[in-house]
Parts: structure tokens; sequence; C-alpha cells
């Protein structure tokens, strides 16, 4: 791998690739820790400068988008994130797992320019926050706010207020849109989850030699290190390694499921 990362700790996945345009550093030198998941993909002309930065298995981060800021950014597994999209640091950002930024979106996480010794009033930082199955369709500006899981702002969405579960936002700025459009997530039966990643699986091809998809952790067998168990209920899978694993992983995302290692 060709590419340009600078600092002190890294931890590079399996099956990660970065593009050689890409530059990986922090502020002034060195980051102190970059950690990049199993099987990420970091794009053309992304420039990630931040002392302290992470993000897990499975991620995508398209051509362009710029990661900056001198506290943490952390990412969590299965994110996606479109190209030319902002993700500030400034007052720490933290990202869930199975988490989309569409393109052009801009992520912010502090508020200064105007000098302050002529009196200027807006010089603030506060940390990002978005939990986990939080979607950001695209073109979305976003303040130092906390986005509850499976909340979900349209595309232009100007986000100032904390979004709060599984409510959908429009607007600017973006208030809940929920009553007229409903929920991003609606409720199906477990039963039905597991005949749906049944089909899934027999849809890949991939067959069932490695993989056992299950109801619930209940009946997953920790201490079988040659299977990987899918739990429906949890969306969680006994991390093997396996190419059957690795190949089943990547036909589901990022629309059909998302699992995160247990």
């Amino acid at each position: 791998m060709n590419t340009s990362i600078d600092a002190l700790e890294v931890s590079l996945g399996i099956g990660v690739e970065i593009h050689p345009s890409a530059s990986i550093r922090g502020l002034n030198g060195p980051a102190k820790r970059i950690c990049i998941g199993d099987h990420t993909y970091i794009g053309a002309d992304v420039q990630i400068i931040c002392d302290d930065f992470s993000i897990g298995d499975y991620g995508k981060i398209h051509h362009h988008v710029t990661v900056h800021g001198y506290q943490s950014c952390h990412i969590g597994h299965n994110a996606w994130i479109g190209q030319f999209t902002i993700i500030d640091s400034i007052g720490g950002t933290k990202i869930g797992d199975n988490c989309g930024i569409g393109a052009h979106s801009q992520l912010w996480s502090h508020i200064k320019f105007g000098d302050t010794l002529e009196g200027c009033r807006f010089n603030a930082q506060k940390p990002l926050i978005l939990g986990n199955d939080v979607w950001l369709v695209g073109h979305c500006i976003v303040g130092p706010i906390r986005a509850a899981d499976k909340s979900m702002a349209l595309a232009g969405s100007v986000v100032t207020s904390d979004m709060e579960y599984n409510q959908i936002y429009a607007g600017t700025p973006a208030k809940s849109v929920s009553k007229k459009l409903g929920y991003q997530f609606e409720d199906i039966p477990l039963e039905k989850k597991l005949e749906n990643l049944t089909i899934h699986l027999e849809q890949s091809g991939i067959g069932y030699s490695k993989i056992q998809l299950v109801a619930s952790i209940d009946e997953v067998v920790f201490d079988d290190f040659e299977v990987s168990y899918f739990s429906v209920k949890e969306r969680k899978y006994t991390k093997r390694c396996s190419p059957q694993e690795i190949a089943f992983m990547k036909y589901l995302l990022p629309e059909k499921a998302k699992f995160v290692p247990f």
C-alpha cells in the first residue's frame, strides 16, 4: 500500500484500501493515533488531519473528504461517507455504527472566526455526536448536535438542534417531518427479519458452510471458531474473517443489512 500516513501509532486492519493520493497525519506533524478497521476504503484525495482518528470495519470514505480538528474523531463500523464531505473535530466528533453521511455534507463541532478582541460573541466548540444508524442523506449542514439512533436528515437539511430517535428531519433549520412522512425505520417481526436474511444468503450464492443465521444471541456458539454466526436480533456476528464471511458482509452492505462484531 503506497499511501501517506504519518502517525506515531498506526493500526491497519486486513483488507484496508487507501488511495495513494490520500493524506493522513496530525495537525502539526505526526498524528498520535490512527486506527483503520478491516476492509475499510479511503478514496482519492481524502485528507484526514487529526491527532486521534479511528474508523471501524467496512467503512467507506469517498474521494475528497476532509476530516480536520485537534480533538478526536471516532467513527464506528459500516460507515458510508460521501465525496466532498467535511467532518470537523475541533470540538470532538463521535459517529456511531451503521451511519451514512451523504455527499457534500458538512459536520461542524465549532464556530469561530470574528475577532473576540473586537467583541465578536460567536466563539465556541462542542462535541458532535451521532448515534447508531443515523443517516444524513446529502448536502446536509450539521452543527454540534446529538443525533439519536436511527434519526435521519433529508437532503439539504441544516441541522441546528438535537435529533430524536428514529425521527426524520428536513428544512432550514431542520424540523421533524415524521408526522407527515413516518419514521426512518418501521417495526419488522424477528421471524420475518430472519427469513429475509436467509433469502439474502441464498441469493448471494455464498452458501452455508461457514455461515449460520440465528434469531438471537441464545443460539450463537461462541466457541465455534469455524463458523460465523449472524444474530438478527442483536445485529451482531462472530467475526471469524473467513472468505465466506467477508463476501457476505460486502454483499449485504450498504442497504440490505448491517452487522457489527460481538
